[in-house]
Protein backbone atom coordinates (compact mmCIF):
# COMPACT_ATOMS: atom_id res chain seq x y z
CA UNK A 1 0.00 0.00 0.00
CA UNK A 2 1.49 3.34 -1.12
CA UNK A 3 5.08 2.09 -0.98
CA UNK A 4 6.75 5.43 -1.79
CA UNK A 5 4.68 7.35 0.75
CA UNK A 6 5.18 4.62 3.36
CA UNK A 7 8.95 4.72 2.90
CA UNK A 8 9.06 8.50 3.21
CA UNK A 9 6.78 8.44 6.26
CA UNK A 10 8.82 5.68 7.90
CA UNK A 11 11.95 7.81 7.49
CA UNK A 12 10.26 10.79 9.18
CA UNK A 13 8.92 8.60 12.01
CA UNK A 14 12.42 7.21 12.58
CA UNK A 15 13.89 10.71 12.85
CA UNK A 16 11.08 11.89 15.13
CA UNK A 17 11.31 8.80 17.36
CA UNK A 18 15.06 9.29 17.63
CA UNK A 19 14.59 12.86 18.83
CA UNK A 20 11.85 11.82 21.28
CA UNK A 21 13.36 8.65 22.69
CA UNK A 22 16.97 7.90 21.66
CA UNK A 23 16.07 5.46 18.88
CA UNK A 24 18.69 2.72 18.32
CA UNK A 25 20.27 2.90 14.88
CA UNK A 26 18.88 -0.44 13.59
CA UNK A 27 15.45 -0.04 15.17
CA UNK A 28 12.63 -1.22 12.80
CA UNK A 29 9.77 1.16 11.97
CA UNK A 30 6.69 -0.67 10.70
CA UNK A 31 3.60 0.87 9.06
CA UNK A 32 0.56 -1.31 8.54
CA UNK A 33 -3.09 -0.89 7.63
CA UNK A 34 -5.10 -1.06 10.88
CA UNK A 35 -7.68 -3.79 11.30
CA UNK A 36 -10.50 -1.28 11.89
CA UNK A 37 -11.37 1.45 9.37
CA UNK A 38 -12.05 4.02 12.13
CA UNK A 39 -8.40 3.79 13.19
CA UNK A 40 -7.26 5.48 9.99
CA UNK A 41 -5.29 4.40 6.94
CA UNK A 42 -1.93 3.49 8.45
CA UNK A 43 -0.78 2.61 11.97
CA UNK A 44 2.66 2.49 13.61
CA UNK A 45 3.63 0.75 16.87
CA UNK A 46 7.10 2.32 17.16
CA UNK A 47 6.27 3.99 20.51
CA UNK A 48 5.07 0.70 22.01
CA UNK A 49 8.21 -1.19 21.03
CA UNK A 50 10.60 1.63 21.86
CA UNK A 51 8.94 2.33 25.24
CA UNK A 52 9.60 -1.22 26.32
CA UNK A 53 13.29 -0.86 25.50
CA UNK A 54 13.49 2.54 27.21
CA UNK A 55 11.27 1.52 30.15
CA UNK A 56 8.99 4.49 29.71
CA UNK A 57 5.25 5.12 29.22
CA UNK A 58 4.34 4.29 25.58
CA UNK A 59 1.42 6.76 25.45
CA UNK A 60 3.62 9.65 26.62
CA UNK A 61 6.37 8.61 24.21
CA UNK A 62 3.88 8.47 21.33
CA UNK A 63 2.78 12.05 22.11
CA UNK A 64 6.41 13.22 22.03
CA UNK A 65 6.98 11.45 18.69
CA UNK A 66 3.79 13.05 17.33
CA UNK A 67 5.02 16.57 18.16
CA UNK A 68 8.34 15.95 16.41
CA UNK A 69 6.62 14.25 13.49
CA UNK A 70 4.11 17.05 12.86
CA UNK A 71 6.97 19.52 12.70
CA UNK A 72 8.81 17.28 10.24
CA UNK A 73 5.69 16.78 8.11
CA UNK A 74 5.16 20.51 7.94
CA UNK A 75 8.57 20.93 6.36
CA UNK A 76 8.38 17.89 4.05
CA UNK A 77 7.06 17.24 0.56
CA UNK A 78 4.67 14.57 1.83
CA UNK A 79 3.02 16.77 4.44
CA UNK A 80 0.01 17.47 2.21
CA UNK A 81 -0.68 13.76 1.87
CA UNK A 82 -1.12 13.19 5.61
CA UNK A 83 -4.36 14.67 6.95
CA UNK A 84 -3.87 13.83 10.61
CA UNK A 85 -1.73 12.00 13.15
CA UNK A 86 -3.53 10.57 16.17
CA UNK A 87 -2.20 8.87 19.29
CA UNK A 88 -4.43 6.09 20.62
CA UNK A 89 -4.06 3.74 23.56
CA UNK A 90 -1.87 1.97 24.42
CA UNK A 91 0.55 3.98 22.24
CA UNK A 92 -0.21 3.60 18.54
CA UNK A 93 0.34 6.39 16.02
CA UNK A 94 -2.54 6.35 13.53
CA UNK A 95 -2.44 8.25 10.24
CA UNK A 96 -5.22 9.46 7.97
CA UNK A 97 -4.16 10.16 4.40
CA UNK A 98 -5.59 12.64 1.92
CA UNK A 99 -7.35 11.61 -1.33
CA UNK A 100 -4.28 12.98 -3.13
CA UNK A 101 -2.14 10.23 -1.60
CA UNK A 102 -4.41 7.53 -2.96
CA UNK A 103 -5.06 9.19 -6.31
CA UNK A 104 -1.33 9.41 -7.04
CA UNK A 105 -0.87 5.72 -6.21
CA UNK A 106 -3.73 4.69 -8.52
CA UNK A 107 -1.58 5.25 -11.61
CA UNK A 108 0.75 2.40 -10.61
CA UNK A 109 -1.91 -0.22 -11.36
CA UNK A 110 -2.52 0.43 -15.10
CA UNK A 111 1.16 1.29 -15.53
CA UNK A 112 2.23 -2.15 -14.24
CA UNK A 113 -0.74 -4.09 -15.63
CA UNK A 114 -0.21 -7.85 -15.31
CA UNK A 115 2.84 -7.21 -13.12
CA UNK A 116 0.86 -5.25 -10.53
CA UNK A 117 1.06 -6.98 -7.15
CA UNK A 118 4.31 -8.74 -7.97
CA UNK A 119 7.41 -7.85 -6.03
CA UNK A 120 11.09 -8.69 -6.01
CA UNK A 121 13.43 -9.63 -3.20
CA UNK A 122 17.05 -8.74 -2.61
CA UNK A 123 17.72 -12.36 -1.66
CA UNK A 124 15.06 -14.62 -3.19
CA UNK A 125 14.80 -18.22 -2.07
CA UNK A 126 14.74 -21.37 -4.15
CA UNK A 127 11.69 -23.15 -2.79
CA UNK A 128 10.49 -26.69 -3.38
CA UNK A 129 6.84 -27.27 -2.52
CA UNK A 130 5.90 -30.95 -2.39
CA UNK A 131 2.19 -31.64 -2.32
CA UNK A 132 -0.50 -34.23 -3.07
CA UNK A 133 2.10 -37.06 -3.37
CA UNK A 134 -0.72 -39.58 -3.21
CA UNK A 135 0.13 -43.26 -3.35
CA UNK A 136 -0.72 -44.48 -6.87
CA UNK A 137 -3.28 -46.90 -5.44
CA UNK A 138 -6.51 -45.07 -6.23
CA UNK A 139 -8.01 -41.90 -7.71
CA UNK A 140 -7.37 -38.58 -6.02
CA UNK A 141 -9.93 -37.72 -3.36
CA UNK A 142 -11.33 -34.36 -2.26
CA UNK A 143 -8.69 -34.39 0.51
CA UNK A 144 -6.01 -34.51 -2.19
CA UNK A 145 -7.92 -31.81 -4.05
CA UNK A 146 -7.53 -29.39 -1.15
CA UNK A 147 -3.80 -30.12 -0.96
CA UNK A 148 -3.56 -29.62 -4.74
CA UNK A 149 -5.31 -26.24 -4.61
CA UNK A 150 -3.24 -25.00 -1.67
CA UNK A 151 0.08 -26.19 -3.08
CA UNK A 152 -0.49 -24.89 -6.58
CA UNK A 153 -1.61 -21.42 -5.46
CA UNK A 154 1.12 -21.20 -2.82
CA UNK A 155 3.74 -21.73 -5.54
CA UNK A 156 2.07 -19.01 -7.64
CA UNK A 157 2.19 -16.63 -4.67
CA UNK A 158 5.81 -17.42 -3.83
CA UNK A 159 6.83 -16.75 -7.42
CA UNK A 160 4.77 -13.54 -7.49
CA UNK A 161 6.60 -12.28 -4.40
CA UNK A 162 10.09 -12.74 -5.78
CA UNK A 163 10.98 -16.33 -4.91
CA UNK A 164 11.81 -19.17 -7.32
CA UNK A 165 9.37 -21.91 -6.34
CA UNK A 166 8.76 -25.31 -7.93
CA UNK A 167 6.00 -27.90 -7.58
CA UNK A 168 6.91 -31.53 -6.86
CA UNK A 169 4.87 -34.72 -6.68
CA UNK A 170 6.56 -37.65 -4.90
CA UNK A 171 5.35 -41.00 -6.19
CA UNK A 172 5.47 -43.77 -3.56
CA UNK A 173 6.04 -46.58 -6.03
CA UNK A 174 8.65 -48.50 -4.08
CA UNK A 175 6.67 -49.83 -1.14
CA UNK A 176 4.48 -52.83 -0.47
CA UNK A 177 1.33 -50.90 -1.40
CA UNK A 178 2.04 -51.43 -5.11
CA UNK A 179 2.14 -55.19 -4.60
CA UNK A 180 -1.10 -54.99 -2.65
CA UNK A 181 -2.62 -53.01 -5.52
CA UNK A 182 -1.41 -55.58 -8.05
CA UNK A 183 -2.90 -58.39 -5.96
CA UNK A 184 -6.21 -56.52 -5.73
CA UNK A 185 -6.46 -56.20 -9.52
CA UNK A 186 -5.30 -59.80 -10.03
CA UNK A 187 -8.03 -61.15 -7.75
CA UNK A 188 -10.73 -58.99 -9.33
CA UNK A 189 -9.57 -60.12 -12.77
CA UNK A 190 -10.02 -63.76 -11.76
CA UNK A 191 -13.51 -62.91 -10.50
CA UNK A 192 -14.43 -61.66 -13.96
CA UNK A 193 -14.33 -65.26 -15.16
CA UNK A 194 -16.59 -66.67 -12.48
CA UNK A 195 -13.94 -67.72 -9.99
CA UNK A 196 -14.73 -67.19 -6.34
CA UNK A 197 -11.69 -65.73 -4.59
CA UNK A 198 -10.92 -64.89 -0.98
CA UNK A 199 -10.51 -61.11 -1.09
CA UNK A 200 -8.34 -59.96 1.86
CA UNK A 201 -9.42 -56.95 3.91
CA UNK A 202 -6.10 -55.22 3.34
CA UNK A 203 -6.62 -55.26 -0.43
CA UNK A 204 -7.98 -52.09 -2.01
CA UNK A 205 -11.75 -51.80 -1.99
CA UNK A 206 -14.03 -49.83 -4.26
CA UNK A 207 -15.50 -50.23 -7.70
CA UNK A 208 -12.47 -48.66 -9.36
CA UNK A 209 -10.48 -51.88 -8.76
CA UNK A 210 -13.15 -53.89 -10.60
CA UNK A 211 -13.08 -51.36 -13.45
CA UNK A 212 -9.30 -51.65 -13.65
CA UNK A 213 -9.56 -55.45 -13.79
CA UNK A 214 -11.92 -55.17 -16.76
CA UNK A 215 -9.64 -52.74 -18.57
CA UNK A 216 -6.60 -54.92 -17.87
CA UNK A 217 -8.36 -58.01 -19.24
CA UNK A 218 -9.39 -56.21 -22.44
CA UNK A 219 -5.97 -54.67 -23.03
CA UNK A 220 -4.17 -57.99 -22.48
CA UNK A 221 -6.70 -60.04 -24.45
CA UNK A 222 -7.63 -62.23 -21.47
CA UNK A 223 -10.73 -64.26 -22.21
CA UNK A 224 -10.71 -66.90 -19.49
CA UNK A 225 -9.26 -67.84 -16.11
CA UNK A 226 -6.34 -69.65 -17.69
CA UNK A 227 -5.32 -66.44 -19.45
CA UNK A 228 -5.54 -64.49 -16.19
CA UNK A 229 -3.39 -67.03 -14.36
CA UNK A 230 -0.84 -67.23 -17.18
CA UNK A 231 0.29 -63.64 -16.64
CA UNK A 232 3.05 -62.90 -14.15
CA UNK A 233 2.06 -61.15 -10.94
CA UNK A 234 4.45 -58.32 -11.85
CA UNK A 235 2.33 -57.60 -14.93
CA UNK A 236 -0.63 -56.77 -12.69
CA UNK A 237 1.53 -54.52 -10.51
CA UNK A 238 3.04 -52.58 -13.40
CA UNK A 239 -0.31 -52.12 -15.16
CA UNK A 240 -2.08 -51.01 -12.00
CA UNK A 241 0.56 -48.45 -11.04
CA UNK A 242 0.85 -47.02 -14.57
CA UNK A 243 -2.93 -46.90 -15.03
CA UNK A 244 -3.54 -45.03 -11.79
CA UNK A 245 -0.65 -42.66 -12.39
CA UNK A 246 -2.30 -41.75 -15.70
CA UNK A 247 -5.60 -41.20 -13.87
CA UNK A 248 -3.88 -38.99 -11.27
CA UNK A 249 -2.13 -36.92 -13.93
CA UNK A 250 -5.42 -36.39 -15.77
CA UNK A 251 -7.24 -35.47 -12.55
CA UNK A 252 -4.60 -32.85 -11.84
CA UNK A 253 -4.72 -31.51 -15.40
CA UNK A 254 -8.48 -31.02 -15.14
CA UNK A 255 -7.90 -29.20 -11.85
CA UNK A 256 -5.28 -26.99 -13.57
CA UNK A 257 -2.34 -28.24 -11.53
CA UNK A 258 0.87 -28.87 -13.44
CA UNK A 259 3.88 -30.18 -11.56
CA UNK A 260 7.41 -29.10 -12.40
CA UNK A 261 8.94 -32.29 -10.99
CA UNK A 262 7.80 -35.89 -10.55
CA UNK A 263 10.08 -37.78 -8.15
CA UNK A 264 9.71 -41.56 -7.95
CA UNK A 265 10.61 -43.43 -4.78
CA UNK A 266 11.91 -46.33 -6.84
CA UNK A 267 14.55 -44.01 -8.31
CA UNK A 268 15.24 -41.39 -5.63
CA UNK A 269 15.19 -43.82 -2.69
CA UNK A 270 16.25 -47.14 -4.17
CA UNK A 271 17.53 -49.90 -1.87
CA UNK A 272 21.19 -49.04 -2.44
CA UNK A 273 20.57 -45.33 -1.68
CA UNK A 274 18.69 -46.21 1.49
CA UNK A 275 21.52 -48.48 2.62
CA UNK A 276 24.09 -45.74 1.92
CA UNK A 277 22.15 -43.08 3.85
CA UNK A 278 21.57 -45.35 6.83
CA UNK A 279 25.24 -46.24 6.83
CA UNK A 280 26.06 -42.50 6.93
CA UNK A 281 23.72 -42.01 9.89
CA UNK A 282 25.15 -45.10 11.61
CA UNK A 283 28.68 -43.77 11.20
CA UNK A 284 27.54 -40.60 12.95
CA UNK A 285 26.10 -42.64 15.80
CA UNK A 286 22.42 -42.05 15.08
CA UNK A 287 21.49 -45.59 13.99
CA UNK A 288 21.63 -48.54 16.37
CA UNK A 289 20.52 -52.17 16.31
CA UNK A 290 17.99 -53.62 18.76
CA UNK A 291 15.88 -56.80 18.64
CA UNK A 292 17.17 -57.54 15.15
CA UNK A 293 15.92 -54.18 13.80
CA UNK A 294 17.68 -50.90 12.96
CA UNK A 295 16.55 -47.85 14.92
CA UNK A 296 16.99 -44.14 14.26
CA UNK A 297 17.79 -42.26 17.50
CA UNK A 298 15.29 -39.48 16.79
CA UNK A 299 14.76 -38.76 20.51
CA UNK A 300 18.15 -37.06 20.47
CA UNK A 301 16.50 -34.38 18.33
CA UNK A 302 13.28 -33.94 20.30
CA UNK A 303 11.12 -36.81 19.00
CA UNK A 304 9.00 -38.62 21.59
CA UNK A 305 10.54 -42.01 20.79
CA UNK A 306 13.16 -43.62 18.55
CA UNK A 307 11.94 -44.94 15.21
CA UNK A 308 12.50 -48.22 13.38
CA UNK A 309 13.97 -47.75 9.90
CA UNK A 310 14.58 -51.43 9.08
CA UNK A 311 12.43 -54.15 10.61
CA UNK A 312 13.75 -57.44 11.92
CA UNK A 313 12.50 -59.15 8.73
CA UNK A 314 14.86 -56.99 6.67
CA UNK A 315 12.19 -54.74 5.13
CA UNK A 316 12.49 -50.98 5.45
CA UNK A 317 9.78 -48.90 7.13
CA UNK A 318 8.29 -45.96 5.22
CA UNK A 319 10.57 -43.62 7.21
CA UNK A 320 13.77 -44.96 5.60
CA UNK A 321 13.02 -43.94 1.99
CA UNK A 322 11.50 -40.66 3.21
CA UNK A 323 14.79 -39.77 4.94
CA UNK A 324 16.63 -40.47 1.70
CA UNK A 325 14.10 -38.45 -0.32
CA UNK A 326 14.52 -35.40 1.92
CA UNK A 327 18.29 -35.72 1.74
CA UNK A 328 17.85 -35.64 -2.03
CA UNK A 329 15.80 -32.43 -1.74
CA UNK A 330 18.51 -30.74 0.32
CA UNK A 331 21.22 -31.96 -2.04
CA UNK A 332 19.44 -30.30 -4.97
CA UNK A 333 20.25 -26.92 -3.46
CA UNK A 334 16.84 -25.58 -2.37
CA UNK A 335 16.78 -22.92 0.34
CA UNK A 336 13.34 -23.84 1.62
CA UNK A 337 11.53 -27.18 1.54
CA UNK A 338 7.76 -27.12 2.08
CA UNK A 339 5.97 -30.42 2.69
CA UNK A 340 2.17 -30.19 2.38
CA UNK A 341 0.70 -33.10 4.31
CA UNK A 342 -2.63 -34.54 5.40
CA UNK A 343 -3.97 -34.34 8.98
CA UNK A 344 -2.72 -37.84 9.80
CA UNK A 345 0.92 -36.72 9.45
CA UNK A 346 1.38 -34.61 12.60
CA UNK A 347 4.03 -36.96 13.99
CA UNK A 348 5.81 -37.21 10.65
CA UNK A 349 7.28 -33.69 10.65
CA UNK A 350 9.45 -33.98 13.81
CA UNK A 351 10.84 -37.31 12.57
CA UNK A 352 11.91 -35.87 9.23
CA UNK A 353 13.32 -32.78 10.93
CA UNK A 354 15.26 -35.04 13.29
CA UNK A 355 16.70 -36.91 10.30
CA UNK A 356 17.65 -33.63 8.62
CA UNK A 357 19.51 -32.53 11.76
CA UNK A 358 21.26 -35.88 12.02
CA UNK A 359 22.44 -35.52 8.42
CA UNK A 360 23.81 -32.05 9.18
CA UNK A 361 21.16 -30.17 7.22
CA UNK A 362 19.57 -26.82 8.12
CA UNK A 363 16.37 -27.88 9.87
CA UNK A 364 14.97 -24.32 9.70
CA UNK A 365 14.81 -24.75 5.92
CA UNK A 366 12.17 -27.48 6.27
CA UNK A 367 8.52 -26.52 6.81
CA UNK A 368 5.65 -28.95 7.20
CA UNK A 369 2.11 -27.73 6.51
CA UNK A 370 -0.74 -29.89 7.79
CA UNK A 371 -3.84 -29.45 5.62
CA UNK A 372 -7.02 -30.22 7.49
CA UNK A 373 -9.82 -32.20 5.88
CA UNK A 374 -12.61 -30.83 3.71
CA UNK A 375 -16.14 -31.91 4.64
CA UNK A 376 -18.54 -32.16 1.71
CA UNK A 377 -22.19 -31.09 1.99
CA UNK A 378 -25.02 -31.67 -0.48
CA UNK A 379 -28.68 -30.76 0.15
CA UNK A 380 -27.61 -29.56 3.60
CA UNK A 381 -26.29 -32.99 4.58
CA UNK A 382 -22.71 -34.09 5.15
CA UNK A 383 -21.50 -36.82 2.82
CA UNK A 384 -19.82 -39.64 4.73
CA UNK A 385 -16.60 -41.01 3.31
CA UNK A 386 -14.30 -43.94 4.00
CA UNK A 387 -11.18 -44.33 1.89
CA UNK A 388 -10.54 -47.81 3.30
CA UNK A 389 -13.96 -49.01 2.15
CA UNK A 390 -13.49 -47.36 -1.23
CA UNK A 391 -16.19 -44.78 -0.50
CA UNK A 392 -14.97 -41.26 -1.22
CA UNK A 393 -15.62 -38.14 -3.27
CA UNK A 394 -12.96 -38.01 -5.95
CA UNK A 395 -11.27 -34.88 -7.23
CA UNK A 396 -12.70 -35.58 -10.67
CA UNK A 397 -16.23 -35.77 -9.28
CA UNK A 398 -15.75 -32.33 -7.76
CA UNK A 399 -14.48 -30.89 -11.05
CA UNK A 400 -17.26 -32.53 -13.05
CA UNK A 401 -19.97 -31.27 -10.72
CA UNK A 402 -18.91 -27.72 -9.82
CA UNK A 403 -16.04 -26.97 -12.24
CA UNK A 404 -12.38 -26.25 -11.60
CA UNK A 405 -13.01 -22.56 -10.82
CA UNK A 406 -15.44 -23.15 -7.96
CA UNK A 407 -13.58 -26.26 -6.81
CA UNK A 408 -10.28 -24.43 -6.43
CA UNK A 409 -11.79 -21.35 -4.78
CA UNK A 410 -13.93 -23.21 -2.24
CA UNK A 411 -10.98 -25.39 -1.21
CA UNK A 412 -8.90 -22.28 -0.52
CA UNK A 413 -11.42 -20.38 1.59
CA UNK A 414 -10.11 -21.40 4.99
CA UNK A 415 -6.64 -21.36 6.53
CA UNK A 416 -4.78 -24.62 6.05
CA UNK A 417 -4.98 -25.46 9.77
CA UNK A 418 -8.77 -25.17 9.78
CA UNK A 419 -11.29 -27.77 8.67
CA UNK A 420 -13.23 -26.68 5.60
CA UNK A 421 -16.88 -27.14 4.70
CA UNK A 422 -17.50 -27.48 0.97
CA UNK A 423 -21.13 -26.79 0.02
CA UNK A 424 -21.58 -28.33 -3.42
CA UNK A 425 -24.99 -26.70 -3.94
CA UNK A 426 -23.60 -23.23 -3.20
CA UNK A 427 -20.59 -23.81 -5.46
CA UNK A 428 -22.95 -24.53 -8.39
CA UNK A 429 -25.13 -21.44 -7.90
CA UNK A 430 -24.97 -18.63 -10.44
CA UNK A 431 -25.82 -16.06 -7.78
CA UNK A 432 -24.06 -13.40 -5.64
CA UNK A 433 -23.97 -15.66 -2.57
CA UNK A 434 -21.54 -17.88 -4.48
CA UNK A 435 -18.20 -16.09 -3.90
CA UNK A 436 -16.65 -17.34 -7.15
CA UNK A 437 -19.59 -16.10 -9.20
CA UNK A 438 -19.55 -12.82 -7.25
CA UNK A 439 -15.87 -12.15 -8.06
CA UNK A 440 -16.05 -13.29 -11.68
CA UNK A 441 -19.19 -11.22 -12.21
CA UNK A 442 -17.34 -8.15 -10.91
CA UNK A 443 -14.65 -8.69 -13.56
CA UNK A 444 -17.20 -9.28 -16.32
CA UNK A 445 -19.18 -6.21 -15.21
CA UNK A 446 -16.11 -3.98 -15.59
CA UNK A 447 -15.42 -5.39 -19.06
CA UNK A 448 -19.01 -4.57 -20.00
CA UNK A 449 -18.66 -1.00 -18.69
CA UNK A 450 -15.44 -0.47 -20.66
CA UNK A 451 -17.04 -1.84 -23.86
CA UNK A 452 -20.10 0.39 -23.42
CA UNK A 453 -17.95 3.47 -22.77
CA UNK A 454 -15.84 2.80 -25.84
CA UNK A 455 -18.65 1.85 -28.24
CA UNK A 456 -21.48 4.14 -27.13
CA UNK A 457 -19.75 7.19 -25.68
CA UNK A 458 -16.32 7.06 -27.34
CA UNK A 459 -14.75 7.23 -23.89
CA UNK A 460 -11.52 5.58 -22.76
CA UNK A 461 -9.81 5.45 -19.32
CA UNK A 462 -7.65 8.38 -18.30
CA UNK A 463 -3.93 7.62 -18.81
CA UNK A 464 -1.84 6.26 -15.96
CA UNK A 465 0.04 9.54 -15.49
CA UNK A 466 -3.17 11.51 -14.79
CA UNK A 467 -3.59 13.32 -11.48
CA UNK A 468 -6.95 11.62 -10.70
CA UNK A 469 -7.85 14.61 -8.53
CA UNK A 470 -11.55 14.27 -9.38
CA UNK A 471 -11.75 10.96 -7.52
CA UNK A 472 -12.79 12.25 -4.11
CA UNK A 473 -15.99 10.38 -3.22
CA UNK A 474 -15.77 7.99 -0.28
CA UNK A 475 -16.68 5.01 -2.49
CA UNK A 476 -13.91 5.92 -4.94
CA UNK A 477 -11.26 6.28 -2.24
CA UNK A 478 -12.34 3.04 -0.56
CA UNK A 479 -11.96 1.19 -3.87
CA UNK A 480 -8.49 2.65 -4.40
CA UNK A 481 -7.48 1.70 -0.85
CA UNK A 482 -8.68 -1.84 -1.34
CA UNK A 483 -6.79 -2.25 -4.63
CA UNK A 484 -3.58 -0.91 -3.11
CA UNK A 485 -3.68 -3.70 -0.50
CA UNK A 486 -3.15 -6.39 -3.16
CA UNK A 487 0.68 -6.52 -3.08
CA UNK A 488 0.66 -6.65 0.73
CA UNK A 489 -1.87 -9.51 0.71
CA UNK A 490 0.42 -11.57 -1.53
CA UNK A 491 3.41 -10.88 0.73
CA UNK A 492 1.33 -11.88 3.79
CA UNK A 493 0.33 -15.16 2.13
CA UNK A 494 3.95 -15.90 1.22
CA UNK A 495 5.14 -15.16 4.77
CA UNK A 496 2.44 -17.36 6.31
CA UNK A 497 2.83 -20.09 3.65
CA UNK A 498 -0.96 -20.03 3.42
CA UNK A 499 -2.98 -18.66 0.47
CA UNK A 500 -6.25 -18.28 2.42
CA UNK A 501 -6.00 -14.48 2.74
CA UNK A 502 -6.11 -14.07 -1.05
CA UNK A 503 -9.62 -15.45 -1.73
CA UNK A 504 -10.90 -13.43 1.26
CA UNK A 505 -9.33 -10.30 -0.20
CA UNK A 506 -10.82 -11.01 -3.62
CA UNK A 507 -14.30 -11.20 -2.10
CA UNK A 508 -13.72 -7.91 -0.28
CA UNK A 509 -12.46 -6.25 -3.47
CA UNK A 510 -15.50 -7.40 -5.45
CA UNK A 511 -17.79 -6.13 -2.67
CA UNK A 512 -16.04 -2.74 -2.61
CA UNK A 513 -16.33 -2.50 -6.39
CA UNK A 514 -20.06 -3.32 -6.40
CA UNK A 515 -20.61 -0.71 -3.66
CA UNK A 516 -18.74 1.89 -5.73
CA UNK A 517 -20.80 1.04 -8.81
CA UNK A 518 -24.04 1.47 -6.87
CA UNK A 519 -23.01 4.91 -5.61
CA UNK A 520 -21.05 6.42 -8.51
CA UNK A 521 -22.10 6.77 -12.13
CA UNK A 522 -19.10 5.72 -14.23
CA UNK A 523 -20.21 7.11 -17.61
CA UNK A 524 -21.16 10.66 -16.65
CA UNK A 525 -21.89 13.89 -18.51
CA UNK A 526 -18.60 15.17 -17.15
CA UNK A 527 -16.20 13.57 -19.64
CA UNK A 528 -13.10 14.19 -17.52
CA UNK A 529 -14.70 12.59 -14.46
CA UNK A 530 -15.90 9.67 -16.62
CA UNK A 531 -12.36 9.11 -17.91
CA UNK A 532 -10.96 9.01 -14.38
CA UNK A 533 -13.70 6.65 -13.17
CA UNK A 534 -13.10 4.42 -16.18
CA UNK A 535 -9.42 4.32 -15.19
CA UNK A 536 -10.52 3.43 -11.66
CA UNK A 537 -12.68 0.47 -12.75
CA UNK A 538 -10.09 -0.62 -15.29
CA UNK A 539 -7.56 -0.75 -12.44
CA UNK A 540 -10.01 -2.88 -10.48
CA UNK A 541 -10.27 -5.16 -13.52
CA UNK A 542 -6.48 -5.54 -13.55
CA UNK A 543 -6.35 -6.43 -9.85
CA UNK A 544 -9.25 -8.88 -10.16
CA UNK A 545 -7.62 -10.50 -13.19
CA UNK A 546 -4.21 -10.75 -11.51
CA UNK A 547 -5.71 -12.22 -8.34
CA UNK A 548 -7.84 -14.75 -10.22
CA UNK A 549 -4.82 -15.74 -12.32
CA UNK A 550 -2.76 -16.45 -9.20
CA UNK A 551 -5.69 -18.50 -7.85
CA UNK A 552 -5.76 -20.47 -11.12
CA UNK A 553 -9.33 -19.31 -11.82
CA UNK A 554 -10.67 -17.90 -15.08
CA UNK A 555 -11.61 -14.21 -15.44
CA UNK A 556 -14.58 -14.12 -17.86
CA UNK A 557 -15.32 -10.95 -19.82
CA UNK A 558 -18.98 -11.85 -20.27
CA UNK A 559 -21.40 -13.68 -17.97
Amino acid sequence: MLPQLKSALQALIRISAGKAGSLPEAFPVMLEAPALKEHGDLSCNVALVLAKALRTNPLELAEKIKVELLAALGASAIGGKVLSVEVVKPGFLNFRLSPLAFAEALGDIPRLGAAYGRSSLAVPKRVLVEFVSANPTGPLTVAHARQAAVGDVLVNILNATGHHAEREFYVNDGGNQIRTLGLSVQLRTKELFGTAVAYPEDCYQGDYIKEMAGIFARERGIVDLAGAEALAFEDYCVFSKDYLMAVIREDLRLFRVKFDNWSFESQVASADKIAATLAELQAKGFIYEKDGALWFASTRFGDDKDRVVRKSDGFYTYLAPDIVYHKNKYDRGFDLLVDILGPDHHGYIPRIKAAAQALGKDVTALEGLIIQLATIFRDGKQLRMSTRAGEFISLREVVNEVGADAGRFFLLMRQVNQQLEFDIDLAKKQAPENPVFYIQYAHARICSILRKAREEAALTPAPADSSFLLLKADAEIELIKKMLQFPDILVLCAQQLDPAALPRYMQELAGTLHKFYDQCRVIDENKELSAERLALVDSARIVLFNGLTILGITAPEKM
